[in-house]
């Protein structure tokens, strides 16, 4: 009687404890000439950029934003508490910073001096910059008969 309690095969086979493959000689590496350069592959990584967009819509913006810019898109103002890097709803007065004061609405234009864009650092996913037009003429193209 096996001292084992179920029969099956498991981990604590004889088996395993063998050679699973042959135990014949080893393949010869290729030999190496060291005047020859043996650099490692280079990733096809892709490109990073710093960019701003607009809190309501999502449209990209330049950095350069002044204290009347309103953004292209929707029109909401830039120079606002929900476009700064420091608004944070979870903290005192709604910002990171120490201010003396809240800043209410968040979203109306606003005189801050500790105010500072929230830039974001996104992949460059496409070669070059398409715009929807070519995307819909693509679509377009499928079905012309």
């Amino acid at each position: 009687m096996s001292d084992r309690k179920y029969r099956q095969r498991g981990y604590q086979d004889d088996d395993r404890r063998k050679p699973a493959g042959p135990s014949g000689p080893k393949p010869q590496r290729e030999p190496h000439d060291p005047r020859m350069p043996r650099d490692p592959r280079v990733p096809n990584m892709p490109g990073f950029r710093h960019v701003f967009r607009c809190a309501r819509c999502g449209h990209v913006e330049g950095l350069d934003i002044g204290s009347a810019s309103t953004c292209a898109q929707c029109g909401v103002p830039l120079h606002a508490c929900i476009q700064c890097e420091s608004f944070d709803p979870g903290a005192v007065f709604e910002c990171r910073l120490k201010i003396a004061a809240r800043v209410s609405p968040k979203d109306t234009a606003n005189a801050c001096p500790l105010f500072a864009p929230r830039v974001q650092v996104e992949r460059e996913t496409g070669s070059a910059a398409a715009g929807p037009s070519s995307a819909k003429k693509a679509f377009d193209d499928l079905f012309k008969f």
